[in-house]
C-alpha cells in the first residue's frame, strides 16, 4: 500500500507484530497499545521504526461552534474543535483485491485523531444520548457473539453516520487457531454484520491485534470481504490513554482504541464517564476527532 502526501509517494513496510498480553488490547482487564503497522506486506522480523515527532504546524482544526457549547456543558466537557473537511484526496486508498493493508495511523497534516470502539459488551443508552448530543464520530468494531442479543443497540449509533466493522465472531486469539477457524471467525462475522446493518464491513480488527501481520490472517480477511486491517496507536483505559510513543503525545492521524465497557470493567465508572475522559485527553492536546472512513478511499465497485 502507498501513502500519498508531501508531493511524493512512499511505501511503508510492516513491522513485526509484538503481541500484547491478554490483559491488554481487547481483553477484559484493559486496553493496551497494540502493534504499530503502516502497510501490509510479507511480515518481517524487524520492529517498526520509531515515529517522528509531530509536525510543528499541523493543519489546525477550526474553533468550536458557539451553538455546541450547551451540549458539551451537559456532559461537563469542554468542546473539541470541529474536524476539518474530509480530504478530497484520501490518504489511504484500498484495492478491491490482493493483500490487505495493515495500519495504525493515517498520514495527514490535519490535527485530528480517529476514535474506534471495540467489542460491544456494554450497551448503555446514555452513551447513545451522549453521541447524539456531541456528534463525535466513532468507528465500531463489533464482535458478533457479544452483540447478537441486542444488534439494535448499535443502530442509532450507525444512524448518526458511524460505521460498523468486523471484530470476529467470538473474540478468538487468531494466532492460536487454525487457518480454517480464522476464516470462519472473519467470514461468519462479516455475514452477520452485513445482514444486520445493511452494508458489508470495510475494515477488520483482530482481537488484541494478534496475528495482524501474518499471511494466514491476511488471506482470511481477503477471502471474507474486509479490505484493511486496522490497529491503533493509543488505547483508552479509564482516565487516560496508554501511548506507544515515548513522549505520551498524540500525533495527527493517530487511531485511538476504546471499548464498549461499563462499571464492571471500569472500576465503577460508566461508559459515558470513560468516553468523557477520553475526549478530555484529546481536547487537552488540541486535537479534533475526525471520521476515519472520511480518510479512506474504498475500492471501486
Amino acid at each position: 500500500m502507498k501513502w500519498h502526501g508531501r508531493g511524493r509517494t512512499r511505501t511503508y513496510a510492516v513491522g513485526a507484530l509484538a503481541l500484547v498480553a491478554a490483559a491488554t488490547g481487547c481483553g477484559s482487564g484493559g486496553a493496551g497499545a497494540g502493534p504499530a503497522a503502516t502497510a501490509a506486506t510479507t511480515p518481517t522480523a524487524a520492529a517498526t521504526a520509531p515515529r517522528t515527532p509531530p509536525a510543528a504546524n499541523p493543519t489546525p482544526a477550526a474553533a468550536p461552534a458557539a451553538g455546541d457549547a450547551a451540549a458539551w456543558a451537559k456532559w461537563n466537557l469542554k468542546p473539541l474543535p470541529p474536524a476539518p473537511a474530509a480530504p478530497a484526496d484520501k490518504p489511504i486508498k484500498l484495492e478491491r483485491t490482493g493483500v490487505v493493508p495493515v495500519f495504525s495511523e493515517v498520514k495527514t497534516a490535519d490535527k485530528v485523531v480517529f476514535v474506534t470502539i471495540d467489542d460491544g459488551a456494554e450497551k448503555d443508552p446514555k452513551f447513545v444520548e451522549m453521541l447524539t448530543d456531541l456528534k463525535v464520530p466513532i468507528s465500531m468494531f463489533l464482535t458478533r457473539d457479544i452483540v447478537k442479543e441486542n444488534y439494535g443497540y448499535f443502530k442509532p449509533l450507525q444512524a448518526l453516520g458511524n460505521h460498523i466493522h468486523n471484530h470476529t465472531v467470538d473474540h478468538a486469539q487468531m494466532s492460536k487457531v487454525t487457518p480454517e477457524k480464522q476464516k470462519s471467525e472473519v467470514c461468519d462475522a462479516q455475514s452477520a454484520l452485513t445482514q444486520q446493518y445493511g452494508s458489508a464491513p470495510l475494515l477488520f480488527r483482530p482481537p488484541y491485534g494478534d496475528g495482524a501481520n501474518t499471511p494466514a490472517l491476511n488471506t482470511s480477511v481477503q477471502q471474507c470481504g474486509p479490505r484493511a486491517i486496522v490497529l491503533w496507536r493509543e488505547s483508552m483505559q479509564i482516565h487516560d490513554m496508554q501511548y506507544q510513543a515515548a513522549d505520551k503525545k498524540l500525533r495527527p492521524g493517530d487511531i485511538v482504541l476504546a471499548h464498549f465497557r461499563g462499571p464492571k470493567d471500569l472500576k465503577g465508572e460508566t461508559m459515558t464517564q470513560m468516553f468523557g475522559e477520553l475526549l478530555a485527553r484529546i481536547q487537552e492536546q488540541g486535537f479534533a476527532v475526525a471520521r476515519l472512513e472520511d480518510y479512506i478511499q474504498a475500492p471501486a465497485t
